[in-house]
């Protein structure tokens, strides 16, 4: 059986129900064991799960059982603090286009959400009904997140960064088995069904080395931590020596940038951010992230 799955820019891809992904074992590990290491010295792995906890029930609270209807332009903002490109661009657009529009869109997300076999059109209608251009590539990031946030342990996360088919970057190509991957094209879809088969991929990875709860959000660290790597490799090797002054940076920043856990203090559990005039700042801090 083959499902149609439509790319969020209009290309057409045939995907499998249940594609064949050829993960790398090593890499997993190796990715796995930097997590665990990294995370060590900021409070361990299990702070950072809790903050996704967190981050979860923020979304569960405001969006779930229907609650969508009643949201607030507040509560959008609130929301939209723990999801990087979109505080980063979304206030923009919510000047010229007014909140009730955004309302009404993520209404349309979430509309029927229990069926997952409309995900993927759910998913499309939403991010087509934004402009198609550079300045509004946050729209995908955004229904990914409201819809794994809301319902994390039904919707697995189906970010940019995770897989992307248009361009064919994130995880999924950080994990390859085939070492020739990146000069290659990984010919896999980015519908549910390619990030559900990751998700069970990945669970199953954690559960053989010892991790049995929580797994939604293990899985969550693990491939944003995967690609704070490959973030790292590439531009550490030309910023550290200029931005750093020889001092080690801090392994998790890019992993708590990718999830918008910096939006996060871990340890009173409240919101750092805020967005004033659709820029985040950080609480207590002069300095303004959107920029």
């Amino acid at each position: 059986m083959m499902w149609p799955i439509t790319s969020h820019r209009g290309k057409a891809v045939a995907e499998p129900t249940r594609p064949v992904l050829d993960l790398s074992g090593p890499r997993l590990r190796r990715a796995f064991e930097s997590l665990v290491e990294s995370a060590d010295g900021t409070g361990g792995v299990e702070r950072y799960v809790g903050a996704l906890a967190l981050k979860a029930s923020l979304f569960e609270e405001v969006l779930g059982k229907g609650r969508v209807s009643e949201l607030t332009e507040a509560e959008f903002c609130d929301l939209a603090t723990f999801i990087t490109p979109v505080r980063r661009r979304v206030g923009a657009w919510l000047g010229r286009n007014g909140f009730a529009a955004m309302r009404g869109r993520l209404e349309g997300l979430l509309r029927g959400c229990s069926d997952l076999g409309t995900t993927d059109q759910r998913v499309a209608a939403f991010v087509t009904s934004f402009p198609a251009d550079r300045e509004h590539r946050w729209s995908r990031d955004l229904a990914a997140e409201v819809l794994h946030f809301t319902a994390p342990d039904r919707y697995p996360l189906m970010t940019r960064w995770m897989w992307d088919a248009r361009v064919n970057t994130g995880v999924l190509r950080e994990i390859w088995y085939d070492e020739d991957a990146e000069a290659g094209t990984i010919a896999v879809g980015d519908g549910l069904a390619t990030f559900t088969m990751l998700r069970e991929e990945l669970e199953g990875f954690l559960q053989a080395n010892g991790v049995f709860r929580d797994l939604a959000f293990y899985v969550d660290l693990l491939c944003a931590h995967t690609y704070a790597n490959y973030i790292n490799d590439k531009g550490g090797q030309f910023l550290h020596a200029d931005f750093c002054g020889g001092f080690k940076a801090d392994a998790m920043a890019h992993t708590r940038r990718l999830l918008g856990l910096d939006a996060v203090d871990t340890e009173s559990g409240r919101t750092r951010l805020k967005l004033i005039d659709g820029r985040a700042y950080v609480l207590g801090q002069p300095r303004l992230l959107s920029e």
